[in-house]
């Protein structure tokens, strides 16, 4: 048996179990929870369903077969095109979780190179502007406290955006 070092104390990833507790969440609420996968050479999706190395999976009860949230791999079977598929997913590639219906969720970090370093894993990220597309605008979780904006200077302060012409508006009918 050998003992962990001192340095080798950060455990097992917690992404695995933050994908079962959103996946919980979203099901309890009645939302349809969504995966944004990374794709590479070792995930098995559909690839004619891929874009920018990029798949978005309803990972939602009613539209799987068999659904395992393990520790290292998303397994299950869904329909795609009208034919059964099996999709496996390696836990590292799940780059964020979220509710269709909101946009809450959680985003973690994309992998590099095919693989995800062990510090990268261990911790969600934010999404920015080099995620993935499903990913900006997505509402997401995070434990870092929000960017305060620092104190302007009298007189420093940026023009009021104009509002933009030509933009729809809701007309209340009676």
């Amino acid at each position: 048996m050998t003992v962990p070092s001192i340095g080798d104390n950060q455990g097992a990833s917690t992404r695995p179990y933050l994908i079962r507790a959103l996946h919980e969440w979203c099901s309890d609420n009645g939302f349809t929870p969504y995966l944004a996968v990374f794709v590479d050479e070792t995930v098995r999706v559909p690839m004619e369903y891929v874009k920018n190395n990029e798949i978005v999976l309803n990972v939602g009860f009613e539209a799987t077969s068999g659904l395992k949230l393990g520790n290292e791999f998303v397994e299950f079977k869904a329909r795609f095109g009208g034919s059964s598929r099996e999709v496996t997913v390696p836990i590292d590639h799940v780059v964020a979780i979220y509710a269709r219906e909101n946009g809450q969720g959680m985003a973690f970090p994309v992998p590099t190179a095919g693989a995800a370093s062990k510090a990268d894993a261990l911790q969600p990220a934010r999404a920015s502007a080099t995620a993935p597309a499903t990913l900006r605008g997505l509402r997401l979780a995070s434990s870092e406290p929000e960017a305060q904006p620092e104190p302007s200077v009298p007189g420093d302060e940026p023009p009021e955006p104009t509002p933009p012409t030509n933009r729809p508006a809701l007309t209340r009918i009676k």
